[in-house]
């Protein structure tokens, strides 16, 4: 989709966001799909985690940093539910998850997915050193290697994951000398630190809370049965997603099963095959 000329500020974005499950024009849900797309930057000055806690707090009229049954929530809505921003390691939020709603609270957990990121660099007095795209694109299906750590939640009725795809910019500082990164994973020290990501451009969002939903990912043109290798050469017939994501097909497999979404059929050699569970696709 073509970026759209902004038209609106974050206030109208947000209002435009609650009324637009109520609206029941088709052409009306059409236009306000496209503005809901748009993108937005008077919000985008701070960090990406504290900028989508900024969004949805006022989405939902919430309150933020909620200390609440022995967690400190991102945020709570006025209607007591709880949405949690995590932007990577998913899995470190399982055990929060479970006990949320074993206490009977409903929970949305956020997670931006980066399709495209912008990397800038800045000298020490502020000023742009270099802007560049990196060659890396992400892709909805990015999000099988986070949720592995989920699936005892996935399908949970009192659970839902929303992914933001997004834009960022990925601020960094040059240094006088080869350094650490904050975080000490670097094999190789190099001469800039990362300073910051932010909030360029929403490109889409989507909801997963029921079997269909994550069966929807699965590309269209699949036989009755399929194998990783069916999967992995429709991603990439179809452009659907990069070469890495579609060498990862077996991961995708591996998910869709153990959530029970799909069912083994049958082995042939070392290849198993499966096909969707028809009770899932048909189940609300």
């Amino acid at each position: 989709m073509p970026k759209i000329k902004k038209i609106f500020n974050v206030k109208d974005f947000i209002y435009i966001y609650k009324y637009y499950s109520v609206v029941k024009s088709y052409f009306k849900k059409q236009f306000l799909r496209k503005l809901i797309l748009m993108e937005f930057s008077t919000i985008n000055e701070s960090s990406l985690h504290k900028t989508l806690k900024v969004l949805y707090q006022e989405i939902y009229d919430g309150k933020t940093e909620v200390s609440q049954d022995g967690h400190i929530y991102d945020i709570v809505t006025k209607n007591g539910n709880i949405v949690e921003i995590q932007t990577k390691n998913l899995s470190r939020l399982l055990p929060k998850i479970q006990d949320t709603i074993e206490k009977g609270h409903n929970l949305k957990l956020v997670h931006p997915v980066i399709i495209t990121n912008k990397i800038v660099t800045y000298d020490q007095n502020g000023a742009i050193l270099s802007s560049r795209k990196s060659p890396k694109k992400g892709s909805i299906y990015d999000i099988f290697r986070e949720i592995t750590g989920l699936i005892p939640v996935l399908l949970n009725p009192r659970f839902s994951l929303e992914i933001v795809e997004i834009n960022l910019i990925e601020e960094r500082q040059k240094t006088n000398e080869a350094v650490q990164s904050r975080n000490g994973r670097r094999r190789f020290k190099k001469d800039w630190i990362k300073v910051n990501k932010r909030l360029d451009e929403i490109i889409n969002t989507r909801r997963f809370n029921k079997a269909e939903d994550y069966l929807a990912l699965l590309p269209p043109d699949l036989p009755e049965e399929f194998c990783a290798k069916d999967i992995k050469k429709s991603l990439a017939d179809n452009k659907m997603a990069p070469a890495r994501i579609s060498n990862n097909s077996n991961l995708i497999v591996w998910v869709l099963h153990k959530m029970g979404v799909i069912d083994f059929t049958r082995k042939s050699g070392n290849t198993r095959y499966y096909k969707p569970q028809i009770t899932q696709i048909f189940t609300d």
